[in-house]
């Protein structure tokens, strides 16, 4: 497993797992970054490429996501001439982070039984339980391993089973959400704070009827539950997004860092990191640590790409709350990305668009014409705020030079590309586009100038 091939090609990467505490799951009783850190020195790798994923990925749709992707970038070969010629000796090696994200999934690594799933691909769910129980326990897996817990769930599931969709949700039901949000145990201390609790106090009913709302049924992740269900999906969006803090300040900052302290007789390793949707959460912690950790040196660039996290992260004052920053705001402040951060955004991302501020408490308010929300999301708005040197630019073809600065936030509207996608999801995973890949290509390329 460790050693993964992009089909059709003789390009591999490195596929590291980690358990949903932040810690490296172990491959025939050995930690792979230990066999990665070996290899990139063996190689005497120029640049290496931490890649992670966001919500809805068990082990077979991270490698298919994975494959597709480094697919589109070896698709650019003008691009990768290009590196030749500025990197003496260009020799990249790319390690795709795990990290399990999935309402419920193939956790399996070593494929057994997955294969089915794998050529399902990450837009294609599995196949749904059919049973109360089913829910509960995979529920409780995700959510909060209570007693407690686990009765309010199936307070919740078998309300569902009798009316999904009553005019509003029995009280016996508003009381079991409240009590499962206490089990969660996610803070709501609104916009600023980390991403587990920049929300507004959890509401069931609010929840359900901002749900109801929206013209057609929710299917962020595609997790085909909605309904009396659709707050307790909301619980796990947020769990999620915890989830996705926790495992970038610890497992991937320690592996980060251990590639930050690589030296070749003088020559330093180039680090880039891309994320997409909770993986733009994981990057980013991934780069500025933990609380009061000081990483080892910046790294070359980043690139975020359709951020499932608050536009307001990196500021140095939240407009609306100017004694508050962002949670990433250090990124930007203590200069933590040597080269530019590129920011995707699309309106026809949905999953951003109308599920964030929703997730968040909020009836939905994307209205892209007017002043910024207080409760939006990256990948509809872009980066904002005081403190980040900002550019809007559009995305360009995939031969267009963007010309990068260093220490440059690039905000790039991507409606015309990031376009294709049904139900409430929208285009929210439409990202295997040259024109994509090509603005990574350049980040990556910028300080090596």
């Amino acid at each position: 497993m460790p050693r993964e091939i992009v089909p059709g090609t003789d390009f591999d990467y490195f596929l590291v797992a980690f358990d949903a505490e932040g810690r490296e799951r172990r491959e025939d009783g050995r930690l792979l970054t230990e066999q990665v850190l070996k290899e990139v020195e063996r190689r005497r790798a120029t640049d290496v490429v931490l890649l992670s994923h966001g919500w809805n990925g068990d082990v077979p749709a991270v490698r298919h996501q994975y494959a597709r992707w480094l697919t589109t970038m070896l698709g650019c070969e003008a691009d990768q001439a290009a590196m030749r010629d500025l990197v003496p000796d260009y020799r990249p090696l790319v390690i795709g982070l795990h990290w399990p994200s999935r309402a419920w999934g193939d956790e399996g690594l070593d494929g057994s039984g997955s294969f089915t799933a794998a050529s399902r691909g990450d837009d294609e769910p599995p196949a749904a339980p059919v049973t109360v129980g089913d829910v509960v326990e995979r529920y409780l897996d995700r959510l909060a391993e209570s007693e407690v817990a686990r009765a309010a769930l199936r307070t919740i599931v078998t309300a569902a089973l009798e009316d999904i969709s009553p005019p509003t949700l029995p009280p016996e039901v508003r009381e079991a959400y409240q009590v499962l949000d206490a089990e969660v145990g996610l803070a709501a201390e609104g916009e600023g704070a980390d991403p587990a609790a920049d929300r507004v106090p959890f509401d069931a009913e609010q929840a359900y009827q901002a749900a109801r709302s929206e013209e057609e049924d929710f299917e962020f992740g595609r997790a085909a539950l909605g309904g009396v269900l659709a707050p307790l999906r909301m619980l796990t969006f947020w769990q999620m997004k915890r989830r996705a803090r926790d495992f970038g300040r610890t497992g991937a900052h320690d592996l980060l860092r251990a590639l930050q302290k690589l030296d070749f007789d003088g020559r330093r390793l180039r680090l880039h990191l891309m994320g997409h949707s909770f993986g733009c959460i994981v990057t980013s912690a991934a780069v500025t640590g933990p609380p009061g950790g000081q990483p080892v040196r910046p790294v070359d660039s980043l690139v975020l790409v359709q951020g499932a996290l608050s536009l307001w992260s990196y500021c140095s004052s939240i407009p609306h709350r100017p004694d508050r920053r962002g949670y990433f705001s250090r990124l930007v402040a203590d200069e933590l990305v040597a080269g530019p951060v590129v920011v995707t955004t699309s309106e026809r991302d949905r999953a951003v668009g109308s599920f964030y501020p929703i997730g968040a408490g909020l009836r939905r308010q994307i209205d892209f014409g007017t002043e910024l929300p207080e409760y939006g999301g990256l990948g509809s708005f872009g980066m904002r705020g005081p403190g980040p040197r900002i550019e809007d630019l559009p995305m360009a073809d995939a031969a267009d030079d963007y010309r990068f600065r260093s220490g440059t936030v690039y905000n790039l509207e991507s409606s015309h590309v990031i376009r294709e996608g049904g139900g409430a999801s929208g285009a929210h995973s439409d990202i295997n586009r040259p024109e994509v890949a090509h603005a990574v290509w350049q980040a990556m390329a910028c300080t090596a100038r």
